[in-house]
């Protein structure tokens, strides 16, 4: 679940560069938009790099990645990204995190992808993008999204209609408050993280495909509900993936409902969401049944952004993953039918001139006590809680930058820290590790060109 989020970290950065040097317009502003629209990448995006949007940027992407200034007439379909980084933690790890890397004090190639994006008429966009994990020394697809849109007018009312085929659920969300591109945008598969997290939390990434269908009234309410489902072994295999923590029995529903207001200077948002697979754990299916897995949540954001010296961001996101453990608790890998997982994350940024910002995350994740679904817990609880600093630099966040606006970079430090790790604050695992042996320090480096 976590190596997933390696993954997705990085879409939108790199997706808006792909984009822009497909056939974008002024929406998800990296190099080759500030080339095809003569705008800078802050049009689009918080801090003047991904992943997160201003309304501009969220229209774009409603809009199926079609809106065109009337930039380059033959911009390139294909973009790239690269990121970088070193981890040190307070303590080091009871073993190397990956093959080929130390137990502490680790530089590492991240993840590297390659985007072929854009949006073909006033209809039909989207993008694909292959990365290749420096952790794990392999190729996957990561993020897809490929929409079709039209506009309708309905009581004098203005609908944006539209329909998303993904392989992610929430990865299709404007607003950046669903995991999919919720902060941290950048992490490491080589930090030490809490092994508990809800199945909407990226556990499905990449290993399902999936319909949904969406209604945007007035540029104010969001509506959408799609089906996700496990497509055949033999295609993830050539994927480059698997089916993650367990295929899904038939379809598993998705709803996302959001309202937002946009006031010029500032806006916000307030939302619900919801999904809900039915899993054979690892693929067993001697039992005949499932465990059955409801996420749901509320979410919000508020933006200013009427001074480009001073722009600031909140968003937070509540999920609570009511568990029926039937097909595990016959395997004997849970002691309950029945468990609860709830997870709320509170997040704050504040960007000077688009270019110098800073990210403080309160994490809390708690959850039913399990004796051998949480087995290597000294408590037997999935609970971890802590916070999470981020400063970074972005020299271009207000454009001008180098080859002809193609280029684009973030540099930036993150230092996470454990109040709380799987389960307890001192002797978690029963060997007399604690929860703030885990701090983590990455120096991290983001291009896209």
């Amino acid at each position: 679940m976590r190596k997933k989020r390696v993954l997705q970290a990085g879409y939108l950065a790199g997706a808006a560069v792909a984009m822009f040097l497909a056939e974008a317009a002024p929406a998800l502003a990296v190099p080759a938009f500030a080339v095809k629209t003569g705008q800078p990448c802050a049009a689009c995006h918080v801090g003047g790099f991904g992943p997160q949007l201003t309304p501009f940027g969220r229209q774009f992407k409603l809009e199926g990645y079609t809106m065109d200034a009337g930039g380059d007439a033959f911009p390139m379909p294909v973009s790239a990204m690269e990121m970088s980084s070193f981890n040190t933690s307070a303590k080091a790890q009871e073993a190397p995190p990956a093959a080929h890397y130390a137990d502490n004090n680790n530089f590492s190639l991240d993840q590297a992808s390659l985007f072929v994006a854009g949006g073909i008429g006033n209809h039909f966009g989207g993008f694909v993008q292959m990365t290749y994990d420096g952790i794990g020394r392999s190729f996957s697809w990561d993020n897809t999204d490929i929409r079709v849109t039209d506009h309708l007018t309905v009581a004098g009312n203005d609908v944006l209609l539209g329909a998303s085929f993904n392989n992610n659920p929430g990865v299709e969300d404007v607003w950046n408050t669903l995991p999919a591109w919720g902060f941290p945008y950048i992490s490491s598969a080589l930090a030490p993280a809490p092994a508990a997290g809800t199945m909407f939390d990226g556990g499905l990434a990449q290993s399902v495909v999936g319909t949904t269908a969406y209604a945007y009234w007035n540029s104010n309410l969001y509506t959408e509900v799609g089906l996700y489902w496990t497509p055949s072994s033999g295609f993830l295999s050539a994927m480059g993936t698997d089916f993650g923590p367990g295929p899904i029995s038939g379809v598993a529903p998705y709803f996302r409902l959001a309202y937002q207001k946009d006031y010029g200077d500032w806006n916000y948002e307030i939302g619900a969401f919801g999904f809900f697979p039915d899993l054979y754990p690892g693929g067993d299916m001697s039992t005949g049944k499932t465990d059955a897995y409801s996420d749901y949540g509320i979410d919000g954001s508020y933006q200013f952004l009427g001074d480009s010296n001073n722009i600031y961001t909140l968003s937070a996101r509540y999920t609570h993953e009511a568990q029926s453990l039937n097909a595990s608790y016959l395997l004997g890998n849970a002691a309950n039918l029945n468990d609860s997982l709830d997870d709320l994350r509170l997040d704050a940024s504040y960007y000077w001139h688009n270019e110098i910002g800073g990210t403080v995350q309160l994490f809390n994740t708690w959850g039913s006590s399990d004796a051998l679904l949480y087995a290597g817990n000294s408590t037997f609880k999935p609970d971890s809680q802590g916070m999470l600093f981020q400063i970074d630099f972005t020299p271009w966040g207000s454009g001008n930058s180098p080859f002809d606006q193609r280029l684009n970079l973030r540099v930036g430090l993150q230092y996470i820290v454990y109040t709380k790790f799987d389960g307890a604050s001192s002797n978690y695992d029963g060997t007399g590790r604690n929860a703030s042996d885990n701090n983590t320090l990455r120096i991290f480096t983001w291009l896209a060109l």
